[in-house]
Formats: structure tokens, sequence, C-alpha cells
């Protein structure tokens, strides 16, 4: 699968080792005038609205609608918008070219949904986690897959809440060192869309994207002790987790 992403200065290229660690191809291309000649031969788009300027905006703009006229899947991920109205308008543009995913962490998802937001910054807020804030954000993202049937949505933290048209999972693998190093949410966004662009659906590729990321994280804690050896350790597992029945330690639940 090859995967375009107009993505964020500070970590493509973590964004672009994972999906070559897990068997994609990555192009990070962010020049608008050469999107639709990639066009005719990725399988997936990825569109973070980290590190933004006007320039980004406009190439993730117009990346986005050709995407969409080329029928590509799309993620967006929703980087700092709780903290930027603009990356905020941004969103809410680009999600009429129907994403197939749109990620962000709790707090990112709650401004999306016009929801109170307490955190500062691009971090999520431990309070936007609470399990009454959970619910509401659960509900209100219900209701908008009802409104938009052909995107799911996923709020990541220390529990990851993915809603669809279809169904609600609260999945809960992980540990709290992944918050910690740069450009773990977007390196989730990469994975996200490389399993879009091997054709997988988007409920089993983004169960499959966030439990696998999780679970690198996992082991990586159980054998490290500093976080730069726990995000080098990291990033070895998601080249080497899946030699390995992995998928039988997925923790998740219906809600």
């Amino acid at each position: 699968m090859l995967v375009h992403c107009v993505t964020n200065e500070i970590t493509s290229e973590l964004v672009a080792n994972a999906i070559l660690f897990v068997g994609g191809k990555p192009v990070m291309a962010d020049d608008p005038r050469e999107f639709r000649d990639f066009a005719k031969h990725t399988d997936s788009l990825l569109l973070n609205l980290g590190h933004l300027s006007k320039t980004k905006q406009s190439a993730i703009v117009k990346a986005g609608l050709i995407g969409y006229s080329q029928s590509k899947p799309i993620v967006l991920d929703l980087v700092g918008i709780q903290s930027s109205s603009l990356r905020y308008k941004i969103a809410h543009r680009l999600s009429k070219v129907h994403p197939a995913v749109i990620k962000g962490n709790f707090s990112e998802l709650r401004a999306y949904c016009d929801l109170h937001s307490t955190a500062r910054g691009v971090d999520g807020s431990e309070a936007d986690q609470t399990p009454k804030a959970i619910t509401e954000l659960r509900l209100a993202l219900e209701a908008r897959a009802r409104k938009n049937p052909q995107t799911l949505y996923l709020a990541t933290g220390a529990t990851d809440l993915l809603v669809c048209q279809e169904t609600s999972l609260l999945l809960i693998n992980g540990v709290s060192e992944l918050e910690c190093f740069t450009g773990s949410g977007d390196l989730l966004g990469g994975l996200i869309a490389a399993l879009l662009g091997a054709k997988i659906d988007p409920i089993s590729a983004t169960v499959t994207a966030v439990s696998y990321l999780n679970c690198c994280g996992e082991i990586a804690q159980s054998v490290t002790t500093g976080l730069a050896s726990f995000r080098h350790e990291t990033l070895d597992q998601l080249s080497l987790l899946s030699q390995k029945n992995w998928s039988s330690c997925i923790k998740g639940k219906i809600v």
C-alpha cells in the first residue's frame, strides 16, 4: 500500500518509518503541484493539521479535495484543534471530503464536537477523559456518525474510543509512556492510513492499528526504563510484533 502523507514536518520521518515498518510505502509529498500525479498511484491519504502554516493549509485542503475526487480513503488527524480556531475551521472544512477516519485525542474530538475541553496546547487533558466526559463524547460522536455514516471517529487517550454508525468500542491496551514521546499520535494516523490503503475496512483498520501500537508500547515498557529507550523499543516492535500471534492480546469492549 502506498500512502500519501501531508503531515507534520516535525514528525514526518517518524510517520514514514512507521509505515515502512508495517510493510507500507510512504510518499511525503506536500507540494500541491504534484498531488494529481501522486493520486494516480497512491492507495490512501493522511492529512495531519500539525505545524500549520498558510502554505500547509492550502496543501492539506487541495490534497483532501483531490483524494476525495479519486475515492481515496482519507485519515484526518485533528492535531491541536482544541487550541486553534483556525485548525477547527479547517477540520470542519475537510470533513466535507468524507474522511474514512477522523482521529485525535479526547480533547481534540471534544473540540470538534463543540464540547468543552480543558486541554492546553496540542496534548489531551485527563479531565476530558473521566467516565462522564467519555460518555458525553461518545454520545456526541454517535450523533455525528448517524449523519456521516461513511466516517469513523477515533479518540485516543488512556483508553481509546472508536465510534461509527455500526458500533462504539473502548480499546484498553496501552501504556502512559506512549504519550511522552513526540509523534506517537501522528504515527498512529500513518498506521491507520496504511491499513486502509491495503483495502481493510475502517473498523478493522482502526482497531488493528490502535491495538498494534498499544501492544508494541506494552512490550517496550516491560523491557526498558527511560523514555528514550522506550521510544526506540516501541519503534522496533512495530517491525517485530506482527511476526507473533499478537492479536490475542487485544483488550476492549462494546459500549
